[in-house]
């Protein structure tokens, strides 16, 4: 698995502020962002969420107010989180928290190029998961 390209910047500190819901990152580059929950909800990089190849993505709806309830190490190179609504299965290597963090505000606007393209409601709920049989889930 993918989780740091040579010479990539590392985390300094992960600290997780509840209330605000967002996982402050530092970097060793002197980056630091302020990743919300729900933006790393919503472009888990899980294979519920992207799919298993292009076009097969999942449109993540109602988790603006989506709260992380823990955040578990993957080896040297990555964080597991666990959301409210359930969802566990994302590992977020270092790479892809800077990636988050340094493309947040691109990533919110084809967010919601997305929500638009669908005909979706941002806080909508989800609709009910489908016959979807992957065992990777």
């Amino acid at each position: 698995m993918a989780g740091l390209s040579a010479g990539a910047p590392t985390p300094t500190d992960l600290t997780v502020h509840g209330q605000s819901r967002v996982l402050e990152v530092g970097f060793s580059d002197g980056a630091r962002f302020r990743i919300p929950f729900e933006l790393m909800r919503v472009y888990s990089p899980s294979a519920e969420v992207q799919g298993h190849g292009p076009g097969q993505e999942t449109l993540q709806t109602g988790k603006r107010d989506i709260e992380l309830v823990a955040l578990d190490p993957v080896g040297n190179y990555a964080v597991q989180p666990r959301f409210s609504d359930g969802h566990d299965t994302g590992i977020y290597s270092w790479d892809y928290l800077y990636f988050l963090g340094s493309q947040e505000a691109r990533l919110w606007e084809e967010y919601a190029d997305k929500l638009q393209a669908a005909g979706a409601e941002r806080d909508a709920p989800m609709p009910a998961k489908g016959g979807h049989s992957c065992a990777s889930h």
